[in-house]
């Protein structure tokens, strides 16, 4: 199972703070996700519109799933502004991956500004079915004391 970043709502709050609004040039509206399960596996689809494809990364350390990419400037020199609400700079979403998730062989494609991250249910993390075999039934045995000095009343 995956679970979002507990940290995302505390930077908003600080940064709300600190003056900045989101979507601003300095701080981006939040990277927006789609997740869901199909059969054995989990699909990711993060929004990155206007990224640069190749600053796009996805990586894994310590069982959190990180997605960074980044947003270049504007080139438009000696101009004047009338209105700039599309930000320059930086995504960044983690998502803490469940024991459920085969690390090893996490999967990304980035088309049209769509990063789509496929996350397989490891083998060990899939619901089986156990097999019952009949087996020998043991006897149920009494232990009968020998020495009557080993019998103890009670009165």
């Amino acid at each position: 199972m995956l679970h979002p970043d507990p940290f995302r709502d505390i930077d908003r709050l600080a940064a709300q703070l600190l003056g900045a609004s989101p979507g601003s040039a300095r701080v981006p509206l939040a990277m927006p996700m789609d997740l869901y399960r199909s059969g054995d596996h989990y699909v990711l689809h993060a929004d990155l519109p206007g990224a640069d494809p190749d600053s796009v990364d996805v990586s894994v350390d310590g069982g959190v799933l990180t997605v960074t990419a980044q947003r270049s400037e504007r080139t438009e020199h000696d101009v004047q502004w009338l209105n700039s609400e599309r930000f320059t700079g930086g995504y960044m979403r983690r998502l803490s991956l469940g024991q459920d998730i085969d690390v090893d062989h996490i999967a990304a494609t980035y088309q049209n500004g769509v990063l789509t991250v496929t996350l397989p249910v490891a083998a060990r993390a899939e619901p089986r079915h156990i097999e019952i075999t009949p087996g020998a039934r043991e006897e149920t045995k009494v232990i009968e004391p020998t020495d009557p000095s080993d019998q103890h009343t009670t009165t």
